[in-house]
């Protein structure tokens, strides 16, 4: 008799069970289980945190992403031994510090946004080594010293706004009046700059471009005051593509010939790679920020550490997108490292992550308290 006609279903249940039942391997001992937080014990944010690990999905990868972070940072706590300090450097922005050199590379709706708090306050403290970021990165920085942002909606009407003199990033409200006040602030300082050029034949580059930005400004809410302040090197190939590109060029007709070399940013970055003992990287976003740290880091045969935060995807070949593995076969992270990407959006977990590792480690060292 034909098995699917068997009047008791016998066979048929015994091929379905066969298919839904089927046996398992042994999964390994050490695998850990699936365990969330329990909200019976409280409300205990730094042990919510701590469960994301075994919680699944992204909230794993944070927790791994934190553990990659938390290697850097102790790291850093080794003592250079001897023969590897770095006496003999004149670029004080890229003497070797510690034994492990941090990159830290965020996109200009970082600085837009409130996640600028954040990144201001591992700049103040000298947790990171190295920045890079979009000019937008730098110029939306310097604005809120002059002018705040605000916070607006999404859906609100480009062409209502335009008409406001209003321009909107996300749901974050900027208006035009901010960046004529940055123009009325920054074109004096191009002016000196120029005039440094000619007398003294100083050569302008994006970092220390940058670093007179911050100097200038003077503001410790500014995260490129405490950048130029700790000596910090804030690197923007891009850094034409933005208002301060915007300014730059008025400033070619009233006031012609200031260079901007991007050439000797470029070796200051990758020397600081090849000169690390170890590195870090900690990128939010991606593009050209991304590109160039991890190609910085494929100067020393790759990063030794890297977490990558973003929202992009890698259907489309982008190196926004592209997950850690890629930047391996490249060279651009070592095969040895755990590396971590977060598909998430940053201004959502950056402040966790800065919270569960560098402000964790800084306010252990500092108080004995927690709250």
């Amino acid at each position: 008799m034909d098995k699917f006609n068997d009047k008791n279903g016998m066979n048929i249940l015994e091929c379905s069970k066969t298919a839904v039942l089927m046996q398992s391997s042994s999964v390994p001992y050490d695998t850990p289980q699936v365990q969330g937080y329990d909200w019976n014990s409280g409300i205990d944010y730094h042990k919510l945190f701590q469960s994301y690990k075994n919680t699944g999905f992204q909230a794993t990868n944070f927790g791994l992403a934190v553990d990659e972070i938390n290697k850097m940072i102790n790291l850093r706590k080794i003592p250079l031994a001897e023969n590897e300090i770095d006496e003999y450097e004149d670029d004080e922005f890229i003497r070797r510090k510690s034994s492990c050199t941090i990159f830290l590379g965020y996109t200009s709706n970082m600085a837009s946004c409130g996640v600028r708090d954040s990144i201001r306050f591992l700049v103040q403290h000298k947790m990171v080594d190295c920045i890079v970021t979009t000019a937008g990165g730098v110029e939306e920085d310097i604005i809120k010293c002059l002018a705040p942002t605000y916070v607006g909606k999404f859906e609100l009407d480009g062409k209502t706004l335009r008409n406001q003199g209003i321009n909107r990033i996300g749901n974050l409200l900027v208006p035009n009046n901010n960046y004529c006040f940055f123009e009325d602030w920054l074109m004096p300082k191009l002016d000196k700059m120029l005039e440094e050029q000619k007398e003294k034949g100083t050569l302008w580059t994006p970092s220390k471009l940058i670093a007179r930005l911050g100097e200038e400004i003077n503001d410790p809410e500014s995260i490129y005051y405490w950048a130029t302040k700790n000596k910090i090197p804030v690197f923007s190939p891009a850094i034409t593509d933005g208002s301060l590109g915007d300014m730059m060029y008025f400033h070619s007709f009233k006031n012609p010939g200031l260079v901007i070399d991007i050439l000797s940013d470029l070796k200051r970055l990758n020397t600081m790679a090849v000169k690390a003992i170890n590195t870090g990287m900690i990128i939010v976003g991606g593009g050209v920020i991304k590109h160039h740290i991890c190609n910085a880091n494929l100067m020393r045969n790759g990063a030794d550490f890297a977490v990558f935060l973003n929202t992009s995807s890698e259907f489309d070949g982008s190196d926004s997108g592209a997950r850690p593995d890629e930047a391996v076969s490249w060279g651009k992270i070592r095969k040895d490292a755990n590396p971590v990407k977060i598909h998430a959006e940053a201004s959502l977990i950056f402040p966790l992550l800065v919270g569960e590792t560098f402000a964790w480690d800084f306010h252990s060292n500092h108080t004995s308290s927690r709250k």
